[in-house]
């Protein structure tokens, strides 16, 4: 009966530890958000890349403009913090964002392989690949299969989801890589070079700023595509702000009315 009785108080004794263990386990605190370092430091530190019109833009005074420029002051202000941009390329988008940056900016499209190093907020708009060419080319160019071909000069910015999407679909065509996205439309306007596949909403304005140059079937492009900002990997906290801030952004019609101001 004692040994019994010994048992038992054995085994009540290390429930009530575990127990203890687990309730002093739940009321450490939580790991801090990136949210709550913005607003202890005072900033929000964004990586754009400068060199996609009509979401980022560096302009020759060291400032930027553009779509994603001014969401990302709106999510500042909604924070009560400034706003630190920091100047990136594609190429060096993902390294600098993790050590720099709390999002990433500026006309970015979700894939599974940036989505392996961090978190997307939901997309705020959908886009695809589609060609902008010469105005009396239009119709030479309609299709993957027109356009990959020898006699055919691609020219693609580097490091983003472009130069992937010439890579995998223009085999035969002679592609070049250009590393300026700013001038590179012009280089199609004055005759050196043939093609470029960029994103549809990319197209449309540029055919705007360059009269001469047409956007090839915009409203059908080659595949899906999306635009939304990087955010951490793991911090939920910190994705569900933006997320909601996001959904308020649009439901209330300041994304749309900051669009328009780019695109219209």
């Amino acid at each position: 009966m004692k040994k019994t009785s010994a048992t038992l108080l054995g085994m009540l004794a290390g429930v009530l530890m575990h127990a203890g263990a687990a309730q002093a386990q739940s009321a450490s605190p939580a790991p801090a958000s990136r949210l709550d370092e913005i607003m202890a430091r005072g900033t929000l530190r964004a990586c754009t890349t400068g060199d996609y019109k009509p979401y980022s833009y560096y302009k020759a005074d060291g400032t930027f403009e553009g779509i994603d420029i001014d969401m990302t002051e709106s999510l500042a202000k909604s924070l009560g913090v400034k706003t630190e941009f920091v100047k990136t390329s594609w190429s060096n988008l993902m390294k600098d964002f993790t050590e720099k940056c709390d999002v990433a900016v500026g006309g970015v499209s979700p894939t599974l392989e940036r989505q392996k190093h961090a978190f997307f907020t939901q997309a705020y708009m959908v886009d695809g690949k589609t060609p902008i060419v010469r105005c009396g080319d239009v119709q030479k160019y309609q299709t993957v299969a027109q356009i990959d071909r020898p006699e055919t000069r691609v020219i693609v910015n580097p490091g983003g989801t472009n130069e992937r999407f010439a890579k995998q679909y223009f085999q035969h065509a002679n592609l070049t890589v250009y590393p300026d996205n700013v001038t590179i439309f012009k280089q199609i306007l004055e005759g050196k070079a043939d093609v470029m596949v960029t994103d549809a909403s990319e197209t449309l304005l540029q055919q705007k700023l360059n009269p001469g140059l047409c956007s090839v079937h915009p409203d059908k492009p080659f595949q899906y595509g999306e635009k939304a900002w990087l955010v951490p990997r793991g911090d939920v906290v910190f994705q569900q702000y933006v997320d909601q801030w996001l959904h308020m952004a649009r439901a209330t019609g300041e994304y749309q009315a900051i669009q328009d101001k780019w695109l219209k």
